[in-house]
C-alpha cells in the first residue's frame, strides 16, 4: 500500500500551513503553467488522482465539467475535502492509487498534482488511467522533478517553493529515497526523467507537451526569492493524450 503520510497528525497539520493549502490553485506556483496544459473542460468527465482538499475538482466543476471523481488515500484530506465542497456532480472516493481499479472509457481527462512520486507501481496506475480514458482523453500531471528526488542528505535547505535543496545523488539510481518534508520519514519514489516519458510511451500514450518547470520573469518579479528556482527546475509537467486510434498498453 502506497505510504499513507497525509494521514499523520504532524504532517498533516504542516500540510495545511503551506500556501497551496491556504489559497488552493492560486497558492500553487506551478499553476498557471498547468493551467495553459489543461483541454476545454466543458461537459468533460473529469478524475483527479490524490486530489487532496478538492481544489481541482471544485475548479473544474466552474470551468463546466459535468462530473468530476475525487479520489485519494488520505482519510484527513478527503474530510477536508467534503467539508469544503458543496456539489453533487463531485464525488471523493477513498483509494489507493497502488491498487485502485478504474472503470473503462470514463473520463475525458484525468488529472494529478504531485502524486506521481510517492507511488510504486506507477506502471499499474498509467494502464489503469489510460483504461479509463475516452480515445482523445487526456492525461495532465505534476510531479516533483527527478532533481529533487535524487537528493544526498547532508546540508539540505528549503527552496522558496518548499523543495528539499541537496546535491543530486545517484541520479541514475532510481527507487525508494526517504526525506523529511514536513514530517520525518516521507517516502518518495524517485524515477529519472527518461522513466517517465517511456512509461508513458509503453503504456500508449502520445506525449504533447513536457516542461522543467521554472518561474516566469512576472513571477520573479512579485517574488525575488523565486529566482533560485531557476537554478535548477522544481517541477515536472507532463501532457499526455490517449490516442483516437488504438496503440498498445503495456501488460
Amino acid at each position: 500500500m502506497t505510504q499513507n503520510i497525509y494521514d499523520d497528525a504532524a504532517f498533516f497539520t504542516a500540510y495545511a500551513r503551506l500556501e497551496r493549502s491556504i489559497e488552493g490553485l492560486e497558492g500553487a506556483i506551478e499553476w498557471p503553467a498547468l493551467h495553459t496544459l489543461l483541454p476545454d473542460l466543458k461537459e468533460h468527465r473529469v478524475l483527479d488522482l490524490g486530489c487532496g482538499y478538492g481544489w481541482f475538482c471544485r475548479w473544474a466543476r466552474t470551468e463546466g465539467a459535468s462530473s468530476v471523481q475525487g479520489i485519494d488515500v488520505s482519510e484527513r484530506m478527503l474530510e477536508r475535502a467534503a467539508s469544503m465542497t458543496n456539489d453533487t456532480a463531485i464525488t471523493y472516493t477513498r483509494a489507493d492509487l497502488e491498487q485502485v481499479e478504474l472503470p473503462p472509457a470514463s473520463f475525458d481527462l484525468a488529472y494529478t498534482s504531485l502524486a506521481f512520486h510517492y507511488l510504486t507501481k506507477l506502471d499499474r496506475l498509467l494502464a489503469q488511467i489510460y483504461r479509463s480514458l475516452v480515445p482523445g482523453g487526456h492525461l495532465i500531471f505534476s510531479v516533483e522533478h527527478p532533481i529533487y528526488t535524487a537528493p544526498s542528505h547532508p546540508g539540505w535547505s528549503l527552496s522558496p517553493t518548499g523543495q528539499q535543496v541537496w546535491p543530486v545523488d545517484r541520479y541514475l539510481e532510481e527507487g525508494p529515497r526517504t526525506t523529511d518534508w514536513l514530517a520525518p520519514g516521507v517516502i518518495k519514489q524517485h524515477r529519472t526523467l527518461t522513466t517517465y516519458v517511456n512509461l508513458l510511451l509503453q503504456t500508449g500514450f502520445h506525449l504533447r507537451h513536457l516542461e522543467e518547470w521554472g518561474p516566469s520573469d512576472a513571477q520573479i518579479a512579485a517574488s525575488p526569492l523565486l529566482a533560485q528556482e531557476r537554478d535548477r527546475p522544481p517541477f515536472l509537467l507532463i501532457s499526455a493524450v490517449r490516442p483516437e486510434e488504438a496503440t498498445h498498453v503495456a501488460e
